[in-house]
Order: structure tokens, then C-alpha cells, then sequence
């Protein structure tokens, strides 16, 4: 070693002995992350994701970061789940009507129920998760679930005040809710909501299937002219957030426990922020000239007796996979049925 080296090593130890240099096992280690979102940046879910990476940081003081992508840039809706099992994503959010088939027994959450509203749906999606803890997610983490407020159908030109009028439209749907279209006379044309607008405007479908906050959050409500608010059938669709196993279980127990934290929380942040971007879809739709159309009793009950085979579907579908769909579905319709007498209660809410 010649007497610079040793200069250097002995003025290296001496930092160290003062305190002024740590020791690399000293260094605290850091996680880094990414964490895909189809959601475009200006809408309020994408927000409350990118402020749930900020938050994770923050309460681990920066042994977390993450890395986020929205609007689809990182992958594709569809393929978001796969990507962080396949870890090309570590994170992700996204629906899973776009997976059709792969979580059988939450699919119940996408079923015309007579949806309240995204708060509600949020909550309910959660508590379902936690009670019959599905084996169709058991291949990543669930950080946490969220589910928009009441999924109606919307049109462009032309207006719809019952199933006739509704018979042979093209609507865009995806998922179960095609089942749903399809039920109430009209055809349902499949695509990711990114695609819906230019399909709307192109005349490529003549309406699409969407909570009220869209019209905004998506501009949705810029190429529709009709909102047919049929409450009785109205759906939700659940959207994960889950996370690559591998990923999590690298986490020490102190992180784990703080994001934990974290994600309660901003699983009830969605909640509402859903039925808060629905009012404000409401309110921009009908800045911009366009119509809601309520369905009278009498043909609202016409579309409830109409979509049963849709909850037939999925009873026999679930009994056919060994999944215990009837005790979903009845825990469901006992969540709404609190709500309706107004002694729902759930931690999500």
C-alpha cells in the first residue's frame, strides 16, 4: 500500500471514530418501487394514488419510494394484475372488469344490486375481500379495494326513457356489465374506458356504461347528451390495488405495519372521493346543455326483472368454480339493505 493509500484509509477511519461518516451497515436501507395507474393524471383516483406513494414515503422517512406511472404508461389495464405478479410492475391499480373471469367471486361488486354510491361501494368491496378472503388475489397483496358510485348508461343523440327505446344501441360496457346491456335489449361493445371517448365521438357506440363522475373526470360528458338514471339497477365496478408478493414479503415489519396504516385510510379516501367526483360529473354534464333522464317506477321494475339472469349468471358461474358466490351475493344484499335503513357500518366508512 503505498503512503497516499494509507493516508487516505487512516483519514477514512478517523471520519468514522468522529461520528462524520457512517459505517455502510449504518446506512438505513431503501425500497424502491413502481406502482402502475390507468387513471389520466388530472382525475382524482390518479391523484389519490400518486398521494398515497407520497404518503407511504413520508411515514417511512424515505425508506420507501415509489416510482409512479399514470395513463397508462407504464402497462396496459389489462395487463396491469399480470405485470406485478411477473414484477414488471411492483404496484398497480386498475378494475377487474378488464380481466374478465379471474376474480369470480368479486365480480359480485359489478352486478346490477341497485349500487348507492361509490362510498358505499367502497366499503362493501372491502369488507366482502376481508370476510371471504378470495383465493383468486392470493397470488399478489391487496394493499386495498375501492368501487365507483352508481354505474348508469349514458347516450349520445338519443334519448332513452325504457328498454324499447334501448333495444339493438350499441353501449360500451365491459365485463358483467355487458351482461347487463345485453339483458336490457341493447349490444354491448367492449373497451377500456381510454377508449371510450374517441368511440363515443366517432360514433363508433352510440352510449357507454359509466358512473356520473366520468362525464368530467374522463370528459365523457362531452360526447354524450343523455344520462338515464335508473338507480334500481345501477352497478359498481371494483378496482384493485395490490402489490408483487415477493416485493411485500422483502419489506420489514415496521414498514409493512406503517403502510398497512396507510392503505385503511386511503381506501376510504376513495370512497369518497368517488361520490364527490360524481356530483361534480353531474353538475359538468349539465353545464354543457346535456340531460338526465329518470326511468318512471313502473319501467324500473321492467329493467330489475330484466337483468335477473345477469345474477343467475354469476350464481351458476361461482357454484361451477367452487366458489361460494349465493353467500357473496347475500352478504352483499345485506350490506345494501343496512344501508338502506341506515345502519350500515363498516371501518371503510
Amino acid at each position: 500500500m503505498t503512503r497516499a493509500m494509507r493516508l487516505f484509509v487512516m483519514c477514512c477511519l478517523s471520519m468514522v471514530a468522529a461520528g462524520l461518516v457512517m459505517p455502510a451497515s449504518g446506512f438505513a436501507e431503501t425500497y424502491e418501487f413502481t406502482y402502475s395507474n390507468f387513471f389520466p393524471p388530472s382525475h382524482i383516483q390518479s391523484k389519490l394514488a400518486k398521494s398515497w406513494c407520497e404518503e407511504v414515503e413520508k411515514r417511512t422517512d424515505g425508506k420507501v419510494s415509489i416510482t409512479y406511472y399514470d395513463g397508462s404508461s407504464l402497462t396496459k389495464p389489462s395487463q396491469t394484475y399480470d405485470a406485478v405478479v411477473s414484477q414488471r410492475a411492483d404496484i398497480g391499480m386498475s378494475c377487474i372488469l378488464y380481466t374478465r373471469g379471474r376474480f369470480p367471486l368479486m365480480d359480485v361488486i359489478n352486478l346490477p344490486f341497485g349500487n348507492p354510491g361509490g362510498k358505499f361501494a367502497t366499503a362493501a368491496f372491502n369488507e366482502l375481500y376481508d370476510k371471504f378472503e378470495p383465493e383468486e388475489f392470493s397470488d399478489t397483496k391487496v394493499m386495498y379495494l375501492h368501487a365507483h358510485g352508481p354505474g348508469l348508461i349514458h347516450t349520445k343523440n338519443k334519448p332513452v326513457h325504457s328498454m324499447e327505446d334501448l333495444k339493438g344501441m350499441k353501449i360500451r360496457s365491459g365485463g358483467p356489465v355487458a351482461d347487463i346491456v345485453k339483458a336490457l335489449g341493447a349490444n354491448p361493445v367492449s373497451m377500456p374506458m381510454p377508449d371510450t371517448y374517441q368511440a363515443l365521438q366517432k360514433g363508433v357506440v352510440e352510449g357507454a356504461c359509466y358512473p356520473e363522475e366520468t362525464n368530467k373526470g374522463w370528459k365523457m360528458g362531452e360526447v354524450i347528451d343523455y344520462s338515464i338514471a335508473c338507480y334500481d339497477t345501477a352497478y359498481s365496478t371494483g378496482f384493485y390495488v395490490v402489490m408483487n408478493k415477493d416485493k411485500w414479503n422483502s419489506l420489514p415489519a415496521d414498514v409493512k405495519k406503517t403502510m398497512e396504516q396507510v392503505n385503511a385510510e386511503w381506501a376510504e379516501k376513495h370512497g369518497k372521493a368517488w361520490d364527490t367526483s360524481d356530483y361534480e360529473g353531474i353538475r359538468y354534464t349539465l353545464s354543457l346543455g346535456n340531460s338526465i333522464i329518470g326511468i318512471e317506477e313502473d319501467e324500473a321494475e321492467k329493467w330489475k326483472k330484466a337483468v335477473k339472469p345477469v345474477f343467475d349468471k354469476y350464481l351458476k358461474g361461482t357454484e361451477k368454480r367452487g366458489v361460494p358466490g349465493k353467500e357473496a351475493l347475500d352478504y352483499l344484499n345485506g350490506m345494501v339493505e343496512e344501508y338502506h335503513k341506515g345502519k350500515f357500518e363498516s371501518k371503510y366508512y
